[in-house]
């Protein structure tokens, strides 16, 4: 019976791969000349199926023969099942749950594994059932499945049982609006423009220049500037360029501006001129400036204590801040900060 006429009712196979028994009927079929729509009736398969494997595992051969003492080179093409099973097979050992680019993430890009799950899931990179849960993703790092150690998770190494805040105290030194001040909408985070400034330093030494760091409170949008030393007047100096750098959009990215009690930032409101409020934290109050605390951890990442920033070029300072602001939050339902920035500075466009 001609396998054209083998033809029924009964629906094509659906989400199961081809087995090896079927690629070797694919194989001798071909073989004796069917064509690909018939090898699909007679598996009852899709016909992209069918004619997906068949292209994909086609392989030329060569083939060589004597005739009258001259030897002839004949070239034809053939369906190798053996071939196919083994490509089937070696695509599967690299599947799994796991997701194909966890290690690469964790230890090229710097990632957490919750990260990496988080966006995988939020850009719909795979399938959901072939993403691990977060807690899975701990486990199979803790049990040596992963390339990624503990040792190259630097907030698990890092992290610290949560200590009980201590009670805000009253400033000795005032330069300027206590935090008190501060309006209700800066500490809810639902409006742009709301600032922390602070000071990482390098060495401990005099002549070791410093990192001025600027967060955008919603956003988590960071703004690295290094300066030749931790005085008001480099801090002064810096933000003042960084005002005429924003033109025109000064007042729209900046509301306010919250820092701590150091002699650093004894200049900062006169710095941000009167459009722009600066508040001030009590001592030994660092929780009040939660989020530049949170960024310096990831600082950290690149320029470990004792490292002179001196030593540190402005390119490098630029592809740290990059990093930060490209690095998925899960906070921000991991997107971006840089994604966030922009989108909330297009939106306080639009409502001016």
């Amino acid at each position: 019976m001609h396998v054209t006429q083998i033809h029924d009712n009964t629906a094509t196979k659906k989400g199961t791969h081809l087995s090896y028994q079927e690629r070797c009927q694919i194989a001798i079929l071909k073989q004796e000349n069917y064509s690909n729509r018939a090898i699909t009736a007679s598996l009852n398969r899709a016909p992209q199926t069918i004619h997906n494997e068949i292209k994909r595992e086609t392989v030329k051969q060569k083939k060589k023969q004597v005739q009258n003492g001259k030897e002839h080179v004949y070239y034809y093409t053939v369906y190798d099942a053996d071939k196919a099973q083994a490509a089937y097979d070696n695509q599967r050992l690299n599947c799994g749950r796991r997701p194909k680019s966890a290690d690469e993430k964790m230890l090229e890009d710097h990632w957490s594994p919750d990260v990496v799950v988080g966006f995988a899931k939020r850009q719909e990179l795979f399938d959901p059932k072939l993403i691990p849960s977060t807690t899975t993703l701990y486990n199979w790092i803790d049990s040596g499945i992963m390339r990624t150690k503990n040792m190259d998770l630097l907030e698990k190494l890092s992290r610290k049982p949560r200590q009980k805040k201590r009670s805000a105290k009253e400033n000795k030194r005032i330069l300027g609006n206590s935090i008190d001040e501060r309006p209700e909408e800066v500490e809810s985070r639902a409006h742009f423009g709301h600032w922390e400034i602070d000071t990482v330093i390098g060495q401990k030494t005099k002549g070791d220049e410093v990192l001025l760091t600027l967060v955008e409170r919603m956003t988590r949008f960071e703004v690295l500037l290094k300066l030749p030393g931790k005085t008001s007047k480099t801090v002064c100096l810096a933000v003042s360029q960084l005002r005429e750098r924003c033109g025109d959009d000064y007042t729209r990215l900046f509301k306010t501006v919250t820092a701590d009690n150091g002699t650093e930032f004894a200049s900062l409101q006169e710095a941000l001129q009167e459009t722009v409020f600066a508040y001030f934290t009590h001592p030994f109050a660092s929780y009040e400036r939660g989020t530049s605390e949170h960024q310096h951890k990831f600082i950290r990442r690149f320029l470990p204590k004792g490292q002179k920033i001196s030593e540190i070029c402005d390119q490098q300072i630029l592809r740290i801040q990059q990093w930060m602001n490209r690095y998925p939050r899960k906070i921000l339902n991991y997107q971006s900060p840089c994604d966030c920035f922009l989108k909330a500075f297009r939106q306080e466009g639009a409502a001016a």
